[in-house]
């Protein structure tokens, strides 16, 4: 208890304190990017992508995935990424919210989140968005109890969820051709 976020990655990392003589080689695809990389066999993917790719969007709030705030998009289907391997990602695409946006251009989810003030500090707005994107490439027009089940594992405590629903909504009625 009261042990930081960083010293908890570091001993989930190494537990035994000893430097680690060996890494991994991973090659991989993110955001649409062949990347690769060396990492420790018991460093986390959400390690991998903050401490050395400096991609640090994806947060970690809990490290036990509860909270969806490092929720990334593993081969299509959204993971916590607290809880897969940096080595797991070998030969796999990973899609982040650093790959969201398609340069200056925002994507619709986050151009409705902004708009509805769907989001306040942060911490878990780009693994609901990355959530939400997985949602709409599976159903472009998710119910509101679709939305609300498929967004469950993604926790807030700022906003509530309504506002986070309504984004979904209209982004996906854009996403659709519909306009408002």
């Amino acid at each position: 208890p009261g042990m930081c976020l960083r010293a908890r990655r570091q001993n989930r990392a190494n537990p035994s304190g000893e430097k680690s003589m060996s890494q991994l080689h991973v090659t991989t695809t993110i955001n649409g990017d062949q990347t690769e990389y060396l990492c420790d066999a018991e460093e986390t993917l959400l390690d991998v992508l903050r401490d050395r790719l400096q991609m640090t969007g994806s947060k970690e709030g809990c490290g036990t995935g509860d909270c969806g705030a490092c929720t990334i998009i593993l081969d299509g289907r959204p993971v916590c990424s607290c809880l897969v391997l940096g080595a797991e990602a070998q030969g796999r695409s990973v899609e982040t919210i650093e790959g969201m946006a398609d340069g200056e251009d925002l994507h619709p989810l986050q151009r409705h989140f902004l708009s509805g003030a769907a989001l306040q500090c942060g911490i878990c707005t780009p693994g609901i968005l990355v959530a939400a994107k997985a949602l709409l490439a599976q159903n472009a027009n998710p119910s509101e109890t679709e939305i609300r089940y498929w967004l469950a594992g993604n926790l807030c405590r700022c906003t509530g969820y309504d506002k986070i629903i309504r984004a979904v909504q209209s982004a996906a009625a854009e996403m659709r051709g519909e306009t408002h």
